[in-house]
């Protein structure tokens, strides 16, 4: 694979990337453009990305793609800096059974490019990127190719909160915004000081367990979070103990059998279940006799973790949603859940500019897992 560079002849000059790919080559549209708001040539900048490496990117970029494993993570994230969204030109594909929030609030959304999970270099390089933003694993995979191409690839982590900080100034910086992306982490920052001084009054912390269901096929599948994880830091900043920690230290979900949740017999028991009704399972639990005799739910301490497009325990922007039901579910008397539906109202309104008369359509037309 080569990479060179062919600027036109008319000025303002237009680059023009031509990347030899299997021999064949392509030749792709201009990266910077002429006649108004012209760049001169090579203008660019550096930042530095969660890998901690110097990255050179365009002094404007204008053709940003975001793609493969968790996407939604990254794309969420872009859109709540104004303007993003007209200079995303490729996207990965974004359903976890309830729609696509992003398409829900952009017009245009559908004109954008769409790729796989297990998407390719050579249909990323195919829409002409001058900026390719990945999550930090995959480096290792089309990352590598995309780099070797000679195309700038900013990696971002956005697991934990103090990564959401850092990678939301990183954003800022990418799209020339960084006193939004300031705001942003403060946002963050501020929110989840808030809800930890209020549930540090607590006496003390409700032993709880963080279940992901898969009832789909005929076998009951329960699972736990490592402790690395974000359903496991929320649990822990809400005020809660929880209680498999010790039992899960490693780098992905385990499974646990009803035995070893009768063991650790918790006062509060919070379900997700992604693709799936997370309210119908946890009703089914309700009323099945084997669960019964567990203390949360005999205690009605049996709860569906809330979503809307997406479940509010994963490393989405909604977290901070999360975070506020999980310590008003563990501490109600500290954090009142009457405030959770303005806390909707105020975060859609700051993260994405949305209306009102937009969330009540858009996000609460979507919502489970919160009392109306």
């Amino acid at each position: 694979m080569n990479v060179v560079y062919t600027p036109s002849a008319q000025r303002p000059v237009s680059l023009r990337r031509v990347v030899v790919l299997s021999g064949g080559l392509l030749l792709l549209g201009p990266v910077i453009c002429g006649a108004t708001g012209a760049i001169e040539i090579g203008a660019t900048r550096t930042v530095t990305d969660a890998l901690g490496r110097e990255v050179e990117i365009p002094e404007h970029p204008q053709r940003i793609v975001t793609a493969g494993r968790a996407v939604l993570m990254i794309a969420n994230a872009l859109y709540l800096f104004p303007g993003a969204a007209e200079r995303i030109v490729g996207i990965g594909r974004i359903d976890q059974g309830q729609g696509n929030f992003l398409a829900a609030i952009d017009p245009e959304y559908g004109r954008k490019a769409s790729f796989e999970r297990n998407v390719g270099a050579e249909q990323i390089v195919g829409v002409n990127p001058d900026l390719v933003m990945l999550k930090s694993e995959l480096r290792r995979g089309v990352g590598s190719d995309l780099e070797r191409l000679g195309i700038p690839v900013v990696y971002v982590d956005l697991e934990t909160p103090e990564q959401y900080q850092r990678d939301l100034r990183l954003l800022g910086a990418v799209l020339g915004q960084p006193e939004r992306g300031e705001s942003l982490a403060r946002y963050y920052e501020r929110e989840t000081e808030r809800i930890v001084e209020a549930v540090s009054r607590a006496d003390e912390r409700p032993r709880t367990l963080f279940l992901y269901a898969d009832l789909a096929g005929a076998e009951r599948v329960f699972n736990v979070p490592p402790t690395g994880w974000i359903q496991t830091t929320m649990v822990e900043l809400a005020g809660g103990d929880p209680v498999w920690a010790d039992a899960a230290p490693g780098g992905g979900w385990s499974r646990v059998g009803l035995e070893q949740i009768a063991s650790w017999d918790p006062d509060v028991i919070v379900l997700v279940a992604y693709r799936q009704d997370v309210e119908a399972i946890r009703d089914s639990l309700a009323v099945n006799p084997t669960w019964a005799s567990l203390t949360a739910v005999r205690n009605g301490e049996l709860h569906a973790f809330p979503l809307d497009y997406y479940s509010w325990d994963q490393p989405d922007v909604r977290w901070i949603l999360g975070l506020k039901w999980l310590a008003s579910t563990l501490h109600p008397r500290l954090v009142s859940d009457n405030d959770i539906r303005s806390a909707i109202y105020e975060f859609f309104i700051f993260a994405y500019d949305m209306s009102r008369q937009e969330i009540d359509a858009v996000v609460f037309a979507n919502l489970r897992g919160v009392a109306p």
